[in-house]
């Protein structure tokens, strides 16, 4: 275990305890300065060094509690056997779409029967055990796809709403180049989309699939901007009037999570209240509740495993010494659920731990660069990184030095497991983006110090770097059992068009709910400031107008680099670095979830970590 020597701030009780060894460094005792003046952004300690701090609110989530953690869910051979078995269920439920029985499956109804199948499994989050019958029901949808859509089924001559758009959304998703014209046919004489005058809960439904389609547009795509106009209004208006009911949730959901926000095993656990509830989506005879059973089954028993990766991680973070550091965020167990909420694929362990690892350790950098460091300090932190040797801790102060071996440690650690996944060695790879991000933060760090203000397209270039997306998802996506070799990663890291939008989606974003309190301590540069300087007539409001238009029209972009049909990186090998992105986005739903996480992250915790769903 890497070690870290217990940080100023630190209380008088802890000042002399052990520190934990590794194989490289042997153990030793630290002396902390313990005599510590606050203020609201200063702190002055006994080497009369004046320290910025950010008075970030403590770790929620206490070790001791973590480590008594327990479920009746774990993966015992009965859990496993009932798993298979509905498995093989639900595989013979796609088999049985392919028989025609006159009744259930007809040639007026066989494309929707498909799709609603594929959407279901895929909603509720156990879509990676049906891979092949997944493809080979679209790759039967597809084949009845023309210019005007398609009908409920292939005898259909008439194309309609809800199957149009529940095929346009899933096809696109998967990859089938299918063009959004289609949705120009289901327009009136006006150019308005065709409503009645009572909304029944079948056109509901086709609008709700409608809105689902319309936040996977590309770029000048103006058909799917009108569709997302029209569907919010006209579904704000009938939540209105709908009764509180599984499709009124349902609504309510995906008007507030969207797309880019919404996460895999969030959406499965709230979908899981709504399913079932509509017989639109599955008929009994298609053992719906089967799919159901399946799914708490598996999230259930994914929530043993999870119990045990996160008593790891606590223990690492709690041996490791940074429950000892006081002036930075611990959020290594809302980073273990963000890893969570994109794989709880079993195998996956070695992509959430050092998901949650790297990104924790990112925030702790974050914090002594923007604020606890002095500029030599961090120099010597910036020289020591690239030296790479634990020798080079010794120059460094006492309570960097232990945050430089567990950092250390960690990206070795994770470059080992990425080796035994990629077959070769990616640590010179991995070292070389993380320089590149010490660097960035070397430069805003003497912004601050020297009160510059940059332009906005100096901040921007240096702020997607130290932004830290790329450290987040390069090395935690090298330890899956996908293939990335060099010319796959280049089109998924840096300098990839994908990962550069993503880092400009997070950073401009990040700024309307932080450039606030960044500034209240000194810090001047923001995407913010930095427009307003570049275009003096403007104020505040035009700047954060300008900033989310500009993210809007990235985000479509995404969408373009994430599912273009002409890509050499299948969708596969994109999907992570495309979550993780949906991940820190979601951060910033409301607010500065980094900062504050006391709020709808600590119930993203609760919901998808913390709390089994009741079968």
């Amino acid at each position: 275990m890497a070690l870290v020597s217990l940080a100023p701030l630190a209380p008088r009780s802890c000042a002399h305890k052990l520190l934990v060894s590794s194989s490289e460094v042997k153990a030793v005792r630290r002396r902390i300065p313990t005599s510590i003046r606050m203020c609201r952004t200063t702190t002055v300690s006994d080497d009369n060094v004046q320290r910025r701090i950010a008075n970030h609110h403590s770790n929620l989530w206490d070790d001791n509690l973590i480590q008594f953690l327990s479920t009746p869910y774990g993966a015992t051979s009965y859990h496993e056997l009932r798993a298979q078995k509905l498995i093989g269920e639900v595989k013979e439920m796609f088999s049985s779409i392919s028989v025609e029985d006159g009744e259930l499956i007809t040639p007026r109804n066989d494309l929707l029967k498909r799709l609603c199948i594929v959407d279901s499994i895929e909603r509720l989050g156990i879509d990676r055990h049906f891979k092949n019958e997944i493809k080979s029901a679209l790759d039967y949808v597809y084949s009845y796809w023309n210019e005007k859509g398609i009908g409920c089924g292939r005898d259909n001559i008439v194309a309609d709403l809800n199957s149009t758009a529940l095929g346009f959304r899933t096809l696109r998703l998967h990859g089938y180049p299918v063009s959004s014209d289609v949705l120009e046919h289901f327009k009136e004489k006006n150019g308005q989309f065709a409503c009645s005058a009572i909304q029944t809960e079948g056109e509901i439904r086709s609008v709700l699939n409608l809105f689902r389609a319309s936040l996977i547009a590309f770029p000048a795509e103006k058909v799917m901007e009108e569709a997302e106009i029209f569907c919010t209004i006209y579904l704000k208006e009938a939540i209105l009037k709908l009764p509180v009911c599984s499709l009124s949730r349902e609504i309510s959901y995906v008007l507030e999570n969207g797309w880019h926000i919404n996460l895999p095993r969030l959406e499965a656990r709230n979908y899981m209240d709504v399913f079932g509830h509509d017989p639109i989506y599955l008929t009994s005879n298609m053992k719906s509740q089967k799919l159901l059973e399946l799914a708490k089954l598996e999230f259930n028993m994914f929530h043993s495993l999870q119990q045990q990766e996160l008593k790891l991680l606590s223990r690492w973070w709690k041996d490791s010494g940074f429950s000892q550091m006081t002036f930075p965020r611990h959020r290594h167990v809302e980073y273990y659920a963000l890893a969570c909420c994109i794989d709880s694929d079993p195998q996956n362990s070695s992509f959430r731990v050092g998901f949650a690892k790297i990104s924790h350790l990112g925030t702790v950098l974050d914090d002594i660069y923007d604020t606890f460091g002095t500029v030599d300090e961090l120099q010597l932190f910036t020289a020591a990184v690239k030296r790479w040797h634990p020798s080079a801790r010794e120059w460094l102060p006492e309570y960097m030095q232990g945050v430089y071996m567990v950092l250390y440690e960690t990206v070795n650690e994770m470059a080992r497991e990425a080796e035994k996944s990629q077959g070769r060695d990616t640590l010179n790879y991995a070292r070389k983006a993380l320089e590149a991000y010490i660097d960035a933060y070397m430069k805003e760090a003497k912004w601050i110090f020297s009160g510059f203000l940059p332009t906005f397209e100096e901040y921007l270039d240096n702020g997607k770097i130290s932004l830290g997306y790329r450290i987040g998802t390069l090395q935690p996506s090298l330890t899956l059992a996908i293939p990335f070799p060099h010319h796959i990663l280049q089109e998924i890291d840096f300098p990839s068009r994908l990962n550069d939008v993503a880092c400009s989606i997070l950073r401009l974003k990040g700024d309307i709910h932080t450039y606030q309190a960044e500034r209240s301590r000194g810090e001047k540069s923001s995407s913010i400031s930095c427009y307003i300087k570049d275009n003096p007539e403007s104020t505040e409001e035009d700047a954060i107008k300008h900033i989310n238009v500009t993210v809007n029209k990235l985000l479509k972009e995404l969408n373009w680099e994430f599912l273009r049909p002409d890509s050499n990186a299948p969708i596969t090998s994109k999907k992570h670095a495309f979550d993780i992105l949906r991940a820190f986005y979601h951060l910033y739903k409301y607010r500065d979830g980094f900062s504050v996480a006391n709020y709808e992250i600590k119930n993203l915790v609760m919901t998808t970590v913390m709390e089994p769903v009741p079968l």
